[in-house]
């Protein structure tokens, strides 16, 4: 069985409501009809229920089982003005407002339900920004207890690979945080490391990358990464987290035990923790394009509720593959 199927076998054990505000968007009906012939999660698509009926028999596409909600109709609209307006009034909210946001931006609509309880969690960017997305959830869900940062991560799944777990990594970031700071590259490794835990059910084990191996080259960017690592092992004693690695250092063996023979990651790390964003785009998308591996995210951590941030780029399977990866990450939360 292949790691999405086992993200979908576990997804299909306790199914989570997870809400598609972009029904315009062709992919994302199509998705949905994937998602609930396999049974990944109870799903609810934002928008026009004519439009998606319409768009649906022009595609071919059965949406039966898919609950649809017209914020324009919902009889919850009253109770989610009043709630954006509470949540945001030290902000100016007013119910004018609050009513606009959520009949025009149904980005905004969806967040609300996941606020509510009425959806444990939100999947959307196939047809927005990572702003556009981020901006309501963190405006509205804020971020996760205990959570200093939100940052993003790709769940990368390498074939025939026997580095990482088997070929699974988390890489982090590659979607969000232009460039940390040491408290912020910390922050990133531990919320990564969680979620490698949460997806994969193994221990995670972090490389804090660089262009050098424990004090191979001496730079600024190189004293970045050692702090953030001195922070990371600090913030979580418990956690397996060493740096600064160069990535060869980080995940064969041969060159780990070269390179960094006192460390206990070294030639063994799944967590891959970037320097920057320009590294962390770059790094996933070689591996995706080259390796033929598989590339789901980004994938938000640090948000209070689980809303995930699709590639505008993103392909049907890539879609279902994150409906499930959403609905196991609401089982943990």
């Amino acid at each position: 069985m292949g790691f999405i199927d086992e993200i979908k076998s576990r997804a299909r054990e306790n199914k989570k409501t997870i809400v598609l505000p972009e029904s315009e968007d062709k992919r994302t009906l199509q998705a949905a009809e994937v998602a609930l012939k396999e049974g990944l999660a109870n799903l609810i698509l934002v928008g026009d229920e004519e439009q998606i009926a319409k768009d649906s028999k022009s595609l071919g596409v059965d949406l039966t089982g898919a609950t649809i909600v017209d914020p324009n109709k919902s009889e919850k609209l009253q109770s989610y003005i009043d709630l954006l307006v509470e949540l945001r009034k030290a902000k100016g909210m007013t119910a004018e407002k609050a009513k606009e946001l959520l009949t025009k931006d149904y980005l905004y609509y969806g967040v609300t339900m996941v606020k509510a309880g009425d959806a444990d969690g939100m999947v959307a960017g196939a047809s927005h920004s990572t702003a556009d997305v981020l901006r309501p959830s963190l405006q509205i869900l804020k971020t996760a207890p205990g959570t200093k940062l939100v940052s993003t991560f790709f769940l990368m799944v390498v074939p025939d690979c026997e580095y990482g777990e088997n070929g699974k990594f988390v890489f982090g970031d590659c979607g969000l945080n232009q460039n940390p700071t040491p408290e912020e590259l910390a922050a990133i490794a531990v919320s990564s490391a969680k979620s490698f835990n949460k997806l994969v059910n193994k221990e995670p084990i972090v490389a804090m990358l660089s262009h050098s191996s424990m004090g191979s080259a001496k730079h600024a960017d190189v004293d970045k990464v050692v702090e953030a690592t001195r922070i990371a092992k600090e913030s979580d004693p418990q956690l397996k987290v060493d740096g600064e690695l160069q990535l060869d250092a980080a995940i064969v063996p041969s060159i780990g035990s070269s390179k960094a023979p006192d460390s206990d990651v070294a030639g063994k790390a799944n967590v891959l923790i970037f320097p920057d964003l320009d590294a962390g785009n770059i790094g996933y998308k070689l591996v995706q394009r080259l390796a033929k591996a598989e590339a789901y995210g980004p994938m938000t951590q640090g948000i209070a509720k689980p809303v995930n941030d699709l590639s505008r780029g993103c392909s049907i399977e890539d879609i279902i593959g994150v409906i499930a990866i959403t609905a196991v990450q609401c089982q943990a939360n």
